[in-house]
């Protein structure tokens, strides 16, 4: 096993290397986990069930208040509806998440997880997320691996990474001060892991963090990946700045390039060796920066995402049928397999 980097030299590597320099590291810390050249994908929809949020990050440009117009909690049957629409097209699995409500506890949430498992028992339920969780046991006066513990038992088994942004508590206080902690995060998910639940790890970059910054947030994932193997995939965002009240705040923090986004995720595959799967984003970037970054590092293609709309809050929409995604992979010279949440394979396009 090659020596592991550290932070510094991982630091050293970002803002000194170049371009293809750290791509081309980063391609063979992929293959050596994943020398088959198979590239995976999972077909699901994203479920978000209300956008009534009394978080109010900064970022966000999704989000309603309680009284505003436009405010909704899906009822039941639509989300029905949506379930039987992705299952009609192969799909196995719903992300599972919304605003986060300020009347909801967890009967709700219980009643909610029961009735999906329920009507879909081959549906895997990839919800919530841990700022969801930790509001969820404030409002019911539970802890928060009660709730987990609780959502367990009714069918959901992982967790998606969404609340991360950055761990740094000094550019969540800026963004999103509402929101959990570092320390909460990581305390939720390792809870999660205790269950024996998975869950996925992400980064929104592109806050005002210092390169500093996100090698701190890749440590944070990589020390608690070594201590509970919990972790499925990493996935990195870039901040869409449209239409969010930040943009207003500080114009200064424009759009990502693809060039910043493509080091990132080389940084990650080098730094994050206890991660098996690191996924590509191009719900932010796009299919075929999307496509490029399975040369930078990612092994995986993400979602065909039926169904997105909390990025596409922002002017940014890209979508992807299943026949794209298998010719994208294909043209890097790969295999595309269809995965579930836990990335069993399920079909492979040869």
């Amino acid at each position: 096993m090659s020596k592991r980097i550290g932070n510094q030299e991982a630091l050293e590597l970002l803002e000194g290397g170049s371009l293809l320099e750290i791509g081309s590291i980063a391609l063979e810390k992929k293959r050596e986990k994943h020398g088959g050249r198979e590239t995976t994908f999972v077909i699901d929809r994203n479920i978000n069930y209300t956008n009534i949020c009394h978080i109010g990050c900064k970022f966000c440009a999704f989000h309603k208040s309680i009284n505003e117009d436009g405010g909704y909690i899906l009822p039941y049957e639509t989300i029905d509806q949506k379930i039987k629409e992705l299952l009609a097209i192969g799909g196995t699995q719903i992300l599972f998440q919304g605003g986060v409500h300020p009347n909801l506890d967890i009967n709700y949430y219980a009643d909610l997880v029961s009735h999906i498992r329920g009507e879909f028992p081959a549906i895997d339920i990839h919800g919530f997320s841990a700022v969801e969780i930790a509001y969820i046991a404030k409002k019911s006066g539970v802890a928060t691996i009660e709730v987990l513990r609780q959502l367990n038992e009714r069918g959901m088994e992982s967790m998606p990474g969404a609340g991360a942004e950055i761990l740094s508590d000094r550019v969540r206080s800026f963004v999103s001060p509402r929101k959990v902690s570092k320390e909460e995060w990581l305390r939720i998910h390792k809870e999660a892991h205790s269950l024996e639940m998975t869950t996925s790890a992400t980064m929104v970059f592109g806050l005002g963090e210092s390169n500093r910054e996100i090698i701190e947030h890749l440590e944070c994932l990589r020390v608690l990946q070594d201590e509970t193997g919990g972790f499925t995939a990493f996935i990195l965002w870039s901040y869409q700045p449209d239409f969010t009240p930040l943009q207003k705040i500080r114009p200064d923090l424009i759009r990502q390039s693809s060039n910043r986004y493509l080091r990132l995720l080389a940084l990650s595959r080098v730094y994050l060796d206890n991660f098996q799967n690191i996924q590509s984003s191009w719900v932010t970037q796009g299919s075929y920066i999307g496509q490029l970054a399975l040369r930078f590092g990612a092994n995986d293609l993400g979602s065909t995402m039926m169904e997105e709309n909390v990025v596409a809050a922002t002017g940014c929409s890209h979508s992807m049928a299943t026949d794209e995604m298998v010719a994208l992979i294909k043209g890097v010279g790969e295999i595309p397999v269809q995965r579930n949440t836990r990335y069993k394979h399920i079909r492979r396009f040869a």
